[in-house]
């Protein structure tokens, strides 16, 4: 599996991105239990004799932060490539359920207005930036010089998900890694991430990841 790509973003001048996988990779990644593809996607597959398939996609909002995600990778070595693999089947992702939506009749996103991305963008650094007391959607807004209705609308279509969803899931990510370590108690994880009730904090915890996060602790210290 490969991403070529040429950068060219600033310039103002088109980025060229091909994705290839393989089809036995392909298969194992989505096929049912005997390899067989989703009806949408059998086409992409072929036999030797047959053209190689090929689609010229719509870039969406979310596949321009991936494709910057890779051209920009922070990191050296094993992490670059554990990184960049990663990177890779989510741009995979969203490529495949756009090519599903094509071959079944439905309507891609529009994409977001010029200059709108990057200010989306922005707005999750700021709001990472600020996990323990993240601003308001208002103030976020003016910070990143969008209405609030665009900035709801934009960082939906972006993440998938609304601002203090996506806020909440990455606090409560932060946290497991925090527990990872070993080295803070469970209440000190809660105030560094932002959450004011530890009981709160324990309950949200064990909703995304299906275990108490003082076992959750023990189990590592003791694995």
């Amino acid at each position: 599996m490969a991403v070529k790509g040429e950068d060219k973003f600033s310039q103002g001048r088109q980025l060229l991105v091909g994705v290839h996988l393989e089809p036995e990779l392909l298969q194992s990644f989505i096929g049912n239990s005997s390899g067989e593809l989703p009806k949408a996607l059998q086409h992409l597959t072929r036999s030797p004799q047959q053209p190689y398939h090929f689609r010229s996609n719509v870039m969406t909002p979310m596949m321009q932060y991936y494709v910057q995600r890779i051209l920009y990778c922070p990191y050296q070595g094993i992490i670059k490539r554990t990184y960049l693999e990663s990177k890779v089947l989510e741009l995979l992702a969203l490529l495949l359920e756009q090519e599903a939506e094509i071959q079944m009749g439905s309507r891609t996103p529009k994409p977001l207005k010029s200059g709108t991305l990057e200010r989306i963008l922005y707005a999750r650094d700021l709001l990472l930036q600020q996990i323990d007391n993240p601003p308001s959607t208002a103030e976020l807004a003016r910070l990143v010089k969008l209405n609030e209705y665009a900035l709801k609308c934009g960082f939906l279509q972006v993440f998938g998900k609304p601002l203090f969803t996506y806020l909440h899931d990455y606090r409560l990510e932060q946290a497991r890694q925090l527990l990872e370590t070993g080295d803070m108690k469970v209440s000190e994880v809660a105030q560094k991430i932002g959450f004011a009730s530890r009981n709160y904090f324990a309950a949200a915890f064990r909703k995304k990841f299906g275990i108490n996060p003082k076992q959750y602790l023990m189990q590592r210290k003791h694995s």
